[in-house]
Order: structure tokens, then sequence, then C-alpha cells
């Protein structure tokens, strides 16, 4: 999500010359206490090639807050409840957005409306929530990382999770692998992991290495970007503009540039303007949100759940060539108990839902079926 400060680094010299966003929704929806509202169906945006089709009633999307603790701040985490009707026993599932410029709930939200609308013999209800500093969270300045990163997925797992623990957890990108390395380290214990579109490098790293002078260049780049008034200026020509953020869909975040339509960069480009939205990406260009430094570490985290848990990757056929890299990496895996490949580049959750639900719904079939219907 990052072409043109790609093109800076890509010169022959590199120089450096809850306020709350609040979805479309209602006024309420960031109280200081979590609240349950009516999400009006036109405030989402499905622009997919895929339509979805519900077998079951869904009820109205509940939208909530919760207050994350960390260190000296209080950060409202914005997050939302879908539910079919059938709400007896469900069984839970966690959707986290892919880390990026632009990371919204809203890219899950058409696959937990096509998983819950499925007739079968375990029921869902899905829990989809944004990243502190990203969506429709609240986004203080601070250090953001890796560690920042996975302590608030441990947290927040421990907030919704039941007494017996039946969450399964669906991330895309740098999400997907930082819920798996705090599975590693036991931080957490999910039921399972599905990884869509899993990446570990952020965009400057994995074109340009981690080598000391790159990661000096990175420094410089995060600092200018962090600053007061040149911060905003350098987002703004680098992100925050609707011609960077088409240019990025129909790049590398899109597989189909067809695909990528008026309202999908408006959307994103709003998320983009509100006070505080460059932090998270500063950290996330120069690599300060990788959970680890290379493909080895990569392929430890999977391996090191081997038997513990199954775990889906789901690669896809129009990643970016080093992307896709990392991700074919994957394959025959120790730790990996299912890969498979759809349509689609760096999220193909929104690009489409469809085809990336019919899989993760077969995943849970596979394993939880019979698991949970008939319990030891």
């Amino acid at each position: 999500m990052a072409s043109f400060a790609i093109s800076i680094f890509s010169s022959s010299s590199f120089a450096l010359s809850c306020k709350y966003y609040r979805p479309f929704l209602s006024p309420t929806a960031f109280s200081v206490k979590p609240i349950s509202i009516k999400a009006s169906s036109a405030s989402l945006d499905y622009s997919t090639p895929s339509s979805v089709i519900e077998q079951k009633p869904l009820k109205p999307i509940k939208t909530n807050c919760w207050e994350w603790k960390f260190k000296d701040n209080v950060i409202n985490i914005y997050y939302e409840e879908h539910e079919n009707e059938s709400t007896d026993h469900a069984k839970n599932i966690l959707m986290i957005p892919t880390i990026s410029d632009v990371s919204t709930v809203r890219e899950w939200t058409a696959v937990a409306k096509d998983i819950l609308g499925r007739v079968g013999k375990v029921n869902w209800r899905a829990t989809v929530v944004d990243w502190p500093g990203l969506g429709f969270s609240s986004r203080p300045k601070m250090d953001y990382d890796a560690d920042v990163m996975e302590k608030f997925i441990v947290d927040f797992i421990k907030e919704i999770s039941s007494p017996d623990n039946d969450l399964v957890v669906f991330g895309g990108g740098h999400a997907a692998t930082i819920a798996i390395r705090a599975a590693k380290k036991g931080l957490v214990k999910p039921k399972a992991i599905a990884a869509v579109a899993p990446t570990w490098a952020g965009p400057l790293p994995i074109v340009f290495g981690r080598d000391p002078s790159m990661q000096t260049r990175y420094g410089l780049l995060r600092g200018t970007l962090r600053a007061p008034a040149v911060g905003w200026m350098m987002y703004n020509m680098l992100v925050s503009n609707e011609g960077a953020i088409q240019s990025q869909y129909k790049s590398h975040v899109y597989a189909n540039p067809k695909n990528v339509t008026p309202a999908i960069v408006q959307s994103r480009y709003k998320l983009t303007t509100k006070k505080g939205s460059r932090f998270v990406p500063a950290a996330f260009l120069t690599g300060l949100l990788d959970p680890v430094n290379s493909r080895e570490e990569f392929l430890e985290l999977f391996a090191e759940l081997e038997g513990k848990m199954p775990i889906l990757v789901v690669s896809t056929e129009g990643s970016p060539k080093r992307s896709k890299a990392e991700m074919e990496a994957l394959r025959e895996a120790k730790g990996v108990s299912k890969f498979v490949v759809v349509p689609g580049a760096l999220l193909p959750q929104e690009e489409y839902p469809r085809t990336v639900a019919d899989e993760l719904y077969q995943f849970l079939q596979e394993n939880f079926e019979s698991q949970w219907l008939n319990p030891s």
C-alpha cells in the first residue's frame, strides 16, 4: 500500500527534502460503554464482483466500542458483531482486517454475512475488530510496533472469549501472522486459525530489504511521517489522496483493476483523513509492524503449532511477486493443515468474498462439525 513511497526509495538517492472516526451508522456509536445499534445497509460498501446468497436470516449488525488500556493510553476500539437469527449454541469467529494504510472491518463484511447465512450443522457468529490506530478505532500518537499489535490481539481475545474458549481466528495479511505468533507463544489458544493472503514484511522491507543503510532510511521516513506539520504533508502526498489509493488498489491490493470502484476509493480515502491517521502507516510502511524478520522465522511460527490446532493458508493467484513467494513457501510447510489458492491479490476477502467464504466455511466444516456436535 505504498507505491509512492517505493518510488522515492527507487531513486538513485534518498532524501526527505476516540476525536473518533464515526462509521456511517449513528452518532451514538462511540459512547464510552459498549452499545448495540442497527446499522443501515446503505452505509455498507460491498462493492464486490460476487453476490452473497443468504440462506439464514441475519440480525442487524451490532457496533461496539471497547476501551483498550495500554500503558498511558485509553484507546477506543471499534468492533462489529454479526449474528443470524439462530443464536443458540453459536460458535465464535474473530475476523481481523489486513494491516494497511486503509485497513477496515468492512473488508470482512461480505464474508461474515456469507458464512453466517449458510445452513449447516454448526451455528456461527462473527466479531470483526479494527486495529488501534486504524479503521474506525481511535488513533493516538504512540510507538506502534509488532509487540503492541500482538498485545492488542491477546487482550481483545481475552475480552471476547467464552469460558469454553471456542474461538476461531480469521486474519488477513500481517493480522494472521501476528495471531499465529501470539498462539506460538501460548498467549492465545484459538481452536483454529485461517491465514488469508498472509504476509510478514512491510511494503518497503519486502522490496528493499533490511540492511543497516535501508533501516536508516526507513527511520528517516518514519520520523518525517510522524512529525507535526511536515508529516501531514508527506502523508497526504504518499497515502491520503484518492489517486494514490486508486493506484495501490489497482497495482497490488486487487487483482482485477476493474473491481476498483470510485465508491471503494472514496470510502478508503475518508479513513486516511482523520487526526492520527499517519502513525500506524508510518510504522507499517517501514517494517515496525513486521512480526518476524525472515522467511525462516515465518515458517517456524507455523511449524511450532504443528498438531496443536488446524491452520488454513489461503494464498492468491494475483499477489505481488515477493508477497506471493512468501505465501507459496507455506505450501506443504510444517504446521499448515491445508493450503488453497483463490483469485485475488492482497485483499481477496474483499475482492472475491464468496470464493474466500467457500474455502473458510469448508475449513470450518472439516474441522468442527463432528467435534462440536459430538464432544468427547
